[in-house]
């Protein structure tokens, strides 16, 4: 290791030790704060925010990237892992920087601040079903995001500064057909599957809606927490009003759910998705810990993590296989006969609903494609604020045939435009999409997966998602990393032939 590389590795650290404990501010205010410390929360995490961006604005770190960036000998013998993760974090580390430079340190203390707020207030308006509370906050949000992408640049649409953040390279002009032809598969499976159920009026989700004492639900979701592999003692888990994963690296993991008592389902899987999320955190490389590495390669591939445990597992009949006896014992009143088939029937309920997080498997995607076309049209000045009720219920009935009867249920319902996450939503669909190719590259490799997880066993799953996804860290961008595991790039074919396959089975088809 050459001096200037060292001293790279000890500028870099620091700048995302800053970025970590900005982290736990924001776990913290979601979690434990008392609501009169908002003010001074927000505070803390501008001033924080301001540090860390003079710090990789700096010229001296930059001059330092730069020249590591142009030294040819860097990375040059690829085959060492040692040597090409060098080559990797220069690259990475550049990207993050020549980004950062782009912004007015102003900016990025002001929307630090605005964030801070815009998530309480977001909190107490979805609460109290207030729209009007929350809309200036959203109006600033929307304001501050259009300067920011404006700073940083793009190509085609103000969308894509925004969406490169989160899934690098990725344009919303090649996105939008694939939701597209993604949907144009979904729907008339939809439409059949609806066609079904009003001939047999069956209604397999009853079996989960009803009494379910919380603190039984807790101890049930920790239970199938731990046989994921989840590692306790790197991680907790806890409660807020929507659920997230977050931390400072492998040994500090900070999941959080929230549960209904009147539907099991919304906390078992909630739990089961933030854990798939927790389990690429866990397994993130500790020697990349601090610097550009650490990191997930995009959030589509982190979210393809807790699709696949949230869904390909966690909703597959295998599963119920091992846990129904465990949810007879913990839930006997409800559950007490409950077959493994009926539970795995409960929890695969193809229903379109208002709200994105407790969508089925086949009507999710078009809740991504309604918040893709409003965010689109936010970002280019087309609507504002105050035209989202109205058109989030509209989109909605024609896409789903429902009409929210509160902005609770409807425009409210997600904290990401409180948090800025503009750019963020379509990383879901492409989560679902990397999941199902993921998915078919491990049953390759393993066999029968449906198998091991009705035994309960899914660790050689998670070996080999900690082998060949979770230990890359950010080695690979998303697209390379999904053509050397699976073989091709990025389809939609794998994750269509899983819900037609799926779910035409089910509700015969």
């Amino acid at each position: 290791m050459n001096a200037e590389y060292a001293r790279f590795l000890l500028l870099a650290r620091e700048i995302r030790d800053l970025g970590a404990a900005g982290a736990l501010l924001a776990w913290d205010q979601e979690v434990l704060l008392p609501p009169k410390g908002l003010a001074a929360r927000a505070r803390h995490r501008a001033a924080l925010a301001g540090v860390v961006h003079e710090k990789m604005c700096a010229p001296g770190y930059g001059e330092l990237v730069d020249g590591l960036a142009a030294d040819g000998e860097l990375g040059g013998g690829l085959e060492d892992r040692a040597d090409a993760a060098a080559a990797a974090a220069v690259r990475e580390a550049k990207r993050d920087r020549d980004r950062a430079v782009k912004i007015p340190h102003a900016l990025v203390t002001e929307l630090a601040e605005a964030t801070s707020l815009s998530q309480q207030a977001w909190q107490e308006a979805r609460a109290r079903d207030d729209w009007p509370a929350f809309a200036p906050h959203l109006a600033r949000l929307v304001a501050l995001k259009r300067r920011e992408a404006a700073a940083v640049g793009h190509e085609g649409e103000p969308y894509n500064a925004l969406l490169d953040e989160f899934e690098p390279g990725a344009r919303v002009e090649t996105l939008a057909p694939l939701l597209s032809g993604l949907a144009a598969e979904i729907v008339p499976l939809i439409a059949a599957i609806g066609e079904a159920r009003a001939r047999t009026g069956d209604d397999p989700g009853a079996l989960l809606r009803g009494d379910f004492d919380v603190v039984r639900q807790e101890k049930f979701s920790r239970e199938v927490l731990a046989g994921m592999g989840f590692d306790m003692a790197a991680g907790r888990l806890d409660v807020s009003a929507h659920p997230f994963t977050s931390g400072t690296g492998p040994g500090d993991v900070r999941l959080t759910t929230r549960y209904d008592p009147c539907d099991l389902r919304v906390g078992l899987y909630a739990t089961i998705h933030e854990g798939g999320h927790g389990l690429y955190e866990q397994g993130l490389p500790v020697e990349f810990e601090g610097t550009p590495l650490g990191d997930c390669a995009s959030l589509g591939i982190h979210e393809s993590q807790s699709r696949l445990w949230e869904n390909f597992v966690g909703r597959s009949r295998a599963f119920w296989e091992h846990w129904a006896p465990r949810a007879r014992e913990l839930f006997p009143e409800r559950l007490g006969r409950a077959a493994p088939e009926a539970l795995h029937r409960a929890v695969n309920e193809v229903r379109p609903s208002l709200i994105r997080i407790e969508a089925d498997e086949v009507t999710y995607n078009l809740h991504i494609a309604l918040r893709l076309e409003l965010e689109r049209a936010l970002l280019a000045g087309e609507i504002e604020t105050a035209d989202l009720p109205a058109l989030w219920n509209a989109r909605l009935r024609s896409t789903l045939g429902l009409t929210p009867a509160t902005n609770r249920e409807g425009v409210l319902q997600d904290i990401h435009w409180a948090c800025g996450l503009f750019g963020y939503f379509p990383t879901y669909t492409l989560g679902n999409l990397y999941a199902a190719q993921l998915r078919e590259a491990a049953a390759a490799a393993l066999g029968d997966l449906d198998a091991l997880v009705a035994r309960g066993d899914t660790a050689p799953l998670l070996a080999w998602l900690r082998a060949h996804v979770h230990a890359r860290g950010r080695l690979l961008r998303a697209g390379a990393l999904c053509r050397e595991v699976t073989g091709r790039d990025l389809e939609t074919a794998p994750f269509v032939r899983y819900l037609q396959g799926k779910f035409g089975a089910l509700y015969g088809v």
